[in-house]
């Protein structure tokens, strides 16, 4: 019994700010607007009588969207189970404040309900309904997002994780005379230039900036390349690894790339240059 009765108090402080704002709102708002003729009353008797109004749609929502869902919760896996869907919670509330408010106003207040009344008694209790509504959508687009950035998490981590294990894979660069293969890690490839019937391959070597030159085309290279998308042709005589690109300059119609831990610059022509800023 202990439990249940916790449970009904965790259930209502955590929505408990919520009721007490829309009960509040509606309190004031029949207070200064006045929307049924409550002038018999003198100022006291008109405040309580109007706070009678902002308790009715406080009670019921307390008994339909903590008290029912309680009464509801037979074992802990119906805890996270809602008892209906959040629109028929608060069309049921609508409802039973548009039964409520009537009844009160023509036997406390002594007022007459017309239909013009009925009418703006049901405009004053969609209030709640729909704040309530607006808050459970907002509450769902929180949950969703939390969901979204907890995922998003997941997958940086499975991304940073395959690419780490990508950049540690070796390739090798073959060479046309087939006696000057040269094996070099992914990572460590800088870039890789054409010089006529020769290929200039720049890597790294520890700390230290190394060239090759391996007799073969850029195409052949380029082709040889192509599974690793890390790499990216940015000039007909230049192929980048995206990872050295330190940055890309622009001085009028000529563009260039600056590379980590090297003085030269990298052509960029105007054929590659949408990819290639797509691809930073």
């Amino acid at each position: 019994m202990k439990r249940r009765i916790n449970q009904l108090i965790n259930l209502l402080n955590e929505e408990l700010k919520l009721f007490l704002s829309i009960s509040f709102g509606v309190y004031l708002f029949v207070l200064f607007y006045q929307p049924f003729p409550i002038d018999t009353f003198d100022f006291n008797n008109k405040l309580i009588f109007v706070g009678g109004l902002g308790a009715i749609v406080f009670v019921f929502m307390v008994l339909v969207r903590v008290g029912y869902p309680w009464f509801l919760q037979i074992n802990e896996q119906r805890k996270q189970e809602p008892a209906f869907p959040s629109y028929i919670g608060t069309f049921i509330i609508f409802i039973l404040c548009s039964v409520a408010f009537p009844f009160y106003l023509h036997f406390v207040g002594g007022l007459n309900i017309s239909f013009f009344v009925m009418i703006k008694i049901m405009i004053i209790c969609l209030a709640p309904s729909v704040a309530l509504r607006l808050n459970d959508m907002i509450q769902g687009l929180r949950i969703q997002n939390e969901a979204l950035i907890i995922e998003k998490k997941i997958i940086q981590k499975q991304l940073e994780k395959y690419e780490e294990d990508y950049l540690n894979k070796s390739i090798e660069f073959i060479s046309e005379s087939r006696n000057e293969n040269l094996n070099l890690l992914i990572a460590d490839v800088a870039f890789i230039k054409s010089a006529d019937n020769y290929v200039e391959i720049a890597y790294m070597e520890g700390s230290d900036l190394k060239k090759k030159l391996l007799r073969n085309t850029l195409k052949n290279i380029e082709q040889q390349i192509k599974p690793y998308s890390n790499f990216i042709r940015c000039h007909r005589i230049c192929i980048v690894n995206l990872h050295f690109i330190e940055k890309l300059n622009t001085s009028y119609n000529n563009h260039w790339l600056t590379i980590k831990g090297f003085n030269e610059q990298i052509p960029v022509s105007r054929q590659y240059m949408l990819k290639l800023r797509e691809a930073l």
